[in-house]
């Protein structure tokens, strides 16, 4: 099993509507993305997905999101811009510009600091 990931950043500002603390303020972040692929096959060129293909289409979602507060954007306008829900919406929005190929879309991480992030992946609605 091939494992990938690529890794990408948008900054960007935010509040916490429901949040009592410091973070229901108006603040930013430099926030890092990181996207998980995994492959049980190379193809003929021994890749089991092209890093260019990934680095583009994250791009493109990212560029959304960059240098603005989120809570202004859907969906972060309906719900809130936490690290939890900009992982879940980066990942729902990639994994179709991903299709087409052996390689599986397993996770993006979302990073709000050094040290504090979340790793989203769907849970498996396949499994007994």
């Amino acid at each position: 099993m091939y494992q990938l990931f690529v890794e990408e950043h948008f900054d960007a500002a935010h509040y916490l509507r429901k949040y009592r603390g410091k973070c229901e303020n108006l603040h930013g972040h430099r926030f890092k993305v990181i996207a998980r692929l995994q492959a049980e096959e190379l193809d003929e060129a021994g890749l089991a997905y092209d890093f260019a293909r990934i680095k583009h289409c994250l791009r493109k979602i990212l560029a959304s999101f960059d240098h603005i507060c989120l809570n202004d954007v859907p969906p972060f306008n309906n719900i809130e811009p936490s690290c939890e829900n900009i992982a879940a919406t980066i990942y729902n929005e990639l994994k179709p510009r991903l299709s087409g190929s052996s390689a599986t879309l397993t996770c993006v991480e979302v990073w709000e600091s050094p040290t504090s992030g979340v790793a989203y992946t769907p849970e498996n609605k396949e499994a007994p």
